[in-house]
């Protein structure tokens, strides 16, 4: 999992690093040549796109240290952690879904993928199987039994 996020987040990278180097300075360039920048369009479109990329590969260069930094042996093996899928029960309805916890920033977020941060992530972290945990939402309160966890490990 943090693998597979770390080549996603570099390829990103290597992607835009291309763009912010070679495509941006050549279109820059190009406006240039167009004459007056106080109302060339294309120029201030390059411009704003090379400050978003920028600011983007610095999200992206951040990110990538602080996955670096993560030591899985420090995950805990039975509880509810990074990249953990699990499985809850409510108590009230007795209806069954399953979690995936992944980091706040993750690049694609698909159904059944928490972030650590939110309100589910922040009441099933740290869990173990036949615990319960009290889910705050905006509308109501859930009671959430752990029923099965596979944890990063197990991947």
């Amino acid at each position: 999992m943090i693998e597979e996020l770390k080549r996603k987040l570099g390829a990103e990278a290597e992607k835009l690093q291309y763009e912010l180097n070679v495509t941006l300075p050549a279109e820059i360039r190009k406006a240039v040549e167009h004459g007056d920048l106080r109302e060339n369009s294309e120029y201030k479109a390059a411009l704003e796109r090379q400050q978003f990329v920028q600011a983007r590969l610095g999200q992206l260069r951040q990110r990538l240290s602080k996955l670096s930094s993560i030591d899985i042996a420090q995950i805990p093996t039975d509880k509810v952690g990074l990249g953990s899928e699990v499985v809850v029960e409510d108590e009230k309805t007795g209806t069954k879904e399953t979690y995936n916890l992944v980091f706040g920033d993750s690049v694609e977020f698909e159904d059944g993928h928490v972030s650590m941060s939110s309100p589910i992530g922040l009441a099933l972290v740290g869990r173990a199987v036949g615990e319960s945990t009290i889910l705050k939402l905006p509308a109501t309160i859930r009671r959430l039994r752990i029923v099965k966890i596979r944890t990063i490990h197990e991947t």
